[in-house]
């Protein structure tokens, strides 16, 4: 292994691991925008460039493989304007159009601030390209903001495997570009917002969070869409949930998501949600009511009869009675008092279970025992298929 000095700490670290993944291992902060841990290095941005004893001329960390009794140096005054140097030519041709107000910190603004770097003279004072220039649904593009680091491109290959994002152009007119130069969803987008996610300068955005603010805290939770058990981060402000951020130590995931995971939250604050169980009322008041309103509504005759078409078909509860909300142990006593109500009544076969893809293996195997054990019955199913 490798042992090296950055900032006179001494650090070991496997064979091929680049001299910033070892300042990162050692708790060194490097500046850098081009680079991220969950992406292959690029090298393109050279704001992360360190001094190494012997070297004729500073080096950029992302790219440079430690060496044995390699001694690194990443802070001091040549790199700092170096730093500061790269920041200033990038805002040259930076162009902020002001939509989002009080929007979070991008890395990019971070990093423009720390190292105090100004827009050369002469710098872009108009917007190159068009604002909100792509109609997908969920991302936002805005190419004014692009530096060229390319996250989005590699992020789309290495992590989604869709490989939509690419440079397009030559020289002053590169940009990115989707697909033969084509509007997102045309080039195969899955619009999961993984260019957005790891978007440094908020070029790419997600569409539905882009005037909300910043957040008040957020939430690392598990997704409620299908069993796979990726991790996120909800970006709460007040009560509401305002974006889905990537968490990058999610176990299963890292900074992967779906376009379910990251952008179908909406359904938590939507007033149709049901937030506790409920219940006929006639379960809770016994059989017997329920009965006699049932000899009730046959007395009726011809009346009862017209209606009750109209009744299933507009959805009215007709004489089964008000829902009810109820405790988890109440609703679960009465299901599993009316399956077995059901299936001795008229044999396990009566009975059917359906499976879903939102729970895990492990529930859907016992919901498997469930079925064939408990109730008896290979009437079992999963809702993948539809």
């Amino acid at each position: 292994m490798p042992a090296l000095t950055i900032n006179d700490r001494y650090v070991e670290v496997p064979e091929g691991t680049t001299v910033l993944q070892a300042a990162r291992r050692i708790g060194i902060t490097i500046p850098t925008l081009c680079d991220h841990p969950a992406l292959t290095p690029y090298g393109g941005c050279r704001l992360c460039v360190v001094e190494v004893a012997g070297a004729r001329f500073s080096q950029a960390a992302c790219t440079l493989r430690a060496a044995d009794k390699m001694v690194v140096r990443t802070e001091s005054e040549a790199l700092a304007e170096s730093r500061r140097n790269v920041l200033s030519l990038l805002l040259s041709t930076y162009h902020d159009a002001g939509y989002s107000p009080d929007h979070p910190d991008t890395e990019f603004e971070r990093w423009v601030k720390q190292c105090d770097a100004k827009p050369l003279d002469g710098a872009m004072l108009e917007t190159r390209y068009k604002v909100d220039s792509d109609p997908n649904p969920f991302v936002w593009v805005d190419l004014n903001k692009c530096i060229l680091c390319s996250r989005c491109v590699r992020a789309c290959a290495e992590v989604q495997g869709r490989f939509v994002w690419g440079l397009f152009g030559r020289g002053y007119n590169t940009r990115i570009a989707a697909g033969a130069n084509e509007a997102m969803l045309e080039a195969r987008c899955e619009s999961c917002g993984a260019c957005a996610a790891f978007c440094p300068t908020g070029a790419l955005d997600d569409r539905m969070s882009i005037q909300l603010g910043r957040p008040d805290k957020r939430v690392t939770t598990t997704c409620t869409y299908c069993g796979v058990g990726c991790q996120l981060d909800l970006n709460v402000k007040g009560n509401r949930i305002i974006r889905v951020t990537s968490n990058p130590d999610a176990p299963v995931n890292g900074m992967a998501l779906c376009v379910k995971g990251r952008y179908g939250y909406d359904f938590v604050h939507h007033p149709d949600r049901l937030k506790r169980p409920r219940v006929r009322k006639y379960l809770l008041e016994g059989e017997g009511r329920r009965q006699a309103a049932g000899g009730r509504a046959q007395g009726a005759g011809g009346k009862g009869q017209e209606t009750g078409g109209k009744r299933q078909e507009a959805g009215d509860t007709g004489d089964r009675g008000e829902w009810v909300e109820v405790d988890w142990d109440t609703a679960l006593d009465i299901a599993a008092r009316k399956l077995r109500e059901a299936r001795d009544a008229h044999g396990a076969d009566s009975v059917g279970v359906l499976a879903s893809a939102k729970c895990l293996n492990e529930e859907n195997y016992l919901m498997n025992k469930f079925a064939r054990q408990v109730i008896g019955t290979n009437n079992i199913d999963h809702c993948a298929r539809l």
